[in-house]
């Protein structure tokens, strides 16, 4: 549900996708690269994780889907600026050792468009990042809005478009594990103007603001 959800906003915030020239920034498996990639995009991918591409590789080819994957560092994409039309960066900023350079660096190769998902202060997230902080468990940051325009403001983008996915937390609909269950209590909470105010991750599409 989660997979097809991302699909369908991507979509809608990239418009023709059809011979655009996209990079997948931190690709992992490739599933967001080998979806573009079907809809006759030219995607190039970037991940850090050989043991990812390879599966990612093998995904794309069982699929008979061309995608170029390479092993690079989503901090120093090794990129002449504005190489691509659109830069996309799935699930990155929360892990990231410095979120604002990974975002700069999508920014500097992006020719139009830059779409980027990121897990919201104002949200169920921020909870379950204090609980895997307190773990000792891998880095899960949240991110508020403010933070994310000023970033992107200095690489001269701003936001166009943004889309919230989930009022309560992932974690949450998984334990139910009801796929009718979480379209309709969500679907219930953005009629009471929740899922405006606390949705989460926040996907932006931002555009390169005119010279």
């Amino acid at each position: 549900m989660v997979a097809a959800e991302q699909k369908r906003v991507l979509a809608n915030m990239i418009g023709r996708i059809h011979e655009r020239k996209i990079l997948d920034v931190g690709t992992g498996v490739g599933r967001t690269a080998i979806a573009l990639a079907s809809g006759a995009a030219f995607v190039t991918a970037v991940d850090s994780s050989d043991v990812l591409l390879n599966e990612a590789r093998r995904r794309a080819a069982e699929q008979i889907v061309k995608v170029n994957f390479i092993h690079g560092d989503a901090h120093a994409l090794d990129f002449k600026p504005r190489s691509f039309d659109v830069v996309v960066c799935m699930g990155v900023l929360l892990n990231a050792r410095d979120w604002r350079q990974c975002l700069g660096e999508a920014c500097r190769v992006a020719d139009r468009l830059v779409i980027f998902d990121y897990p919201s202060t104002s949200s169920a997230a921020v909870v379950h990042s204090a609980l895997r902080r307190l773990a000792g468990r891998r880095r899960y940051r949240t991110l508020t809005r403010g933070a994310v325009d000023q970033a992107l403001g200095r690489s001269h983008f701003r936001v166009r478009s943004i889309h919230r996915q989930y009022v309560l937390p992932m974690w949450f609909h998984r334990a139910i594990g009801s796929r009718r269950f979480t379209s309709r209590l969500e679907h219930v909470l953005d009629r009471l103007k929740l899922l405006k105010l606390f949705g989460s991750p926040v996907t932006i599409c931002a555009e390169r603001a005119p010279s």
